[in-house]
């Protein structure tokens, strides 16, 4: 099918500042134009975009998709370590119909808040991979690894084995990564191998790091390095692409140590505080070269899947906690929820902008709200003022997943009646 979105404010994510009023035609997955139209262009649909503004669907960089089970449960706990202690022996009762369920709440929220890819970290991944497929989303989803080496090297065999008819069918948009969970749980032998694993089939690594300073202390006293230097030194992060979530305690050497790899830091500022970790210096990493994109985390230690929500913090951190030389602007904290997770997942070439080319996964804020008049400056209207409930449509690969703010790949109802279910039988168990 061929798509006219006609006279819209589109941001296109391409350069600081960039926005124009024009024209976006697609034609099946692909973008064909951007901005000025094709007069050849023969749409099969026209939406009038003249009282939206068009902009790259958004990417969640680091979640746990289905722990939105636990979503409102345990949430007074002091810290990181007091609330998995809490939270562990529920993950231990879930099945893969559990994770289908939660899976499927989950891309249904994160298609309302204007979210077509992620990058996910958890337990039976085909069925989250399954979810996918129904979602008409995109999916990085980790083979999540806990534990010693022996486990984990048949954990992988078994889960590439697994996952195979589902990246098959997703037309693309289902890729893996290995995810090591942490160094508090893995053991160095776990990480060398997801390292080289990541190598041999040019995938992502993707790990919880720095999170918490007691993560950091005790790493130095264990091993006398602190995170970043023991994946360092370990070999895990060379020849390697990475993407290191949380990353709040980072020392200057960590800073310059990890300039030299090819690593994203995913900001999950919303967890960060919930969790009492800390305020993670996001600015200086930027000023230092070391990319950073945003991620929610589960819906547990967040409450929600909400990028908007996301942006916002993360914006207000960066102004509060940085230099005035460092303090982060609207762009940059887009260019993280978009663009430079793209990038992190090695797909910057696919999505992330909107350009000729590229595939069609963007999204359409109705403007017609209070809380987004007058304008003014868009960037600063998308970062400061929007909600997730001002996007009214929503595409991944051309296909409109959302419009007018209904899901059509999915059943909201039905799929929250099974969600309750399935957590009460958990509760029971």
């Amino acid at each position: 099918m061929k798509l006219l979105i006609a006279n819209a404010l589109i941001i296109p994510m391409t350069k600081e500042g960039l926005y124009l009023r024009g024209d976006i035609g697609i034609d099946g997955k692909h973008i064909v134009f951007v901005g000025t139209g094709d007069p050849s262009f023969r749409a099969d649909r026209i939406i009038d975009g003249s009282s939206f503004l068009v902009m790259p669907s958004l990417v969640n960089a680091h979640t746990h998709l289905s722990m939105g089970l636990m979503r409102n449960y345990k949430d007074s706990l002091p810290t990181l370590q007091a609330w998995l202690a809490e939270i562990f022996p529920i993950e231990d009762k879930l099945t893969a119909e559990d994770v289908l369920l939660a899976s499927r709440l989950g891309i249904i929220e994160l298609i309302q808040g204007g979210c077509t890819l992620f990058t996910d970290m958890y337990f039976e991944p085909q069925a989250t991979a399954q979810a996918v497929i129904e979602g008409g989303i995109r999916g990085n989803i980790g083979v999540t690894l806990f534990g010693a080496l022996e486990e984990n090297k048949a954990r992988v065999e078994e889960r590439e084995t697994l996952l195979a008819p589902y990246l098959a069918e997703a037309e693309g948009r289902l890729t893996l990564n290995v995810a090591p969970h942490a160094i508090y749980t893995c053991t160095q032998e776990t990480y060398q191998y997801a390292a080289s694993w990541a190598r041999e089939h040019g995938r992502v690594l993707h790990t919880h790091l720095s999170e918490t300073k007691k993560e950091v202390d005790d790493c130095i006293k264990e091993t006398g390095m602190t995170p970043p230097s023991y994946l360092a030194k370990t070999g895990v992060l060379q020849d390697v692409k990475s993407m290191l979530a949380h990353c709040v305690h980072l020392s200057e050497e960590d800073i310059k140590l990890l300039e030299t790899f090819d690593t994203t830091i995913v900001h999950n500022p919303s967890s960060n505080l919930k969790l009492s970790s800390g305020i993670a210096p996001i600015a200086s990493y930027l000023k230092a070269g070391i990319p950073v994109a945003l991620g929610t985390d589960g819906a547990s230690s967040n409450n929600n899947l909400n990028m908007f929500e996301e942006m916002h913090i993360a914006s207000l951190l960066g102004r509060v906690v940085e230099t005035d030389a460092e303090k982060l602007t609207p762009y940059q904290v887009l260019e993280m929820a978009t663009k430079r997770g793209a990038e992190a997942m090695g797909i910057g070439d696919k999505v992330g902008t909107l350009e000729a080319g590229k595939e069609a996964d963007l999204l359409l804020i109705d403007l017609k709200k209070s809380h987004l008049t007058p304008l003014n400056d868009p960037f600063s209207a998308l970062v400061y003022a929007a909600q997730s409930s001002d996007i009214d449509t929503v595409l991944c690969q051309g296909k409109i997943l959302m419009e007018q703010r209904k899901v059509r790949t999915l059943d909201e109802n039905k799929v929250m009646d099974d969600v309750q279910r399935s957590w009460a039988n958990i509760l029971k168990r």
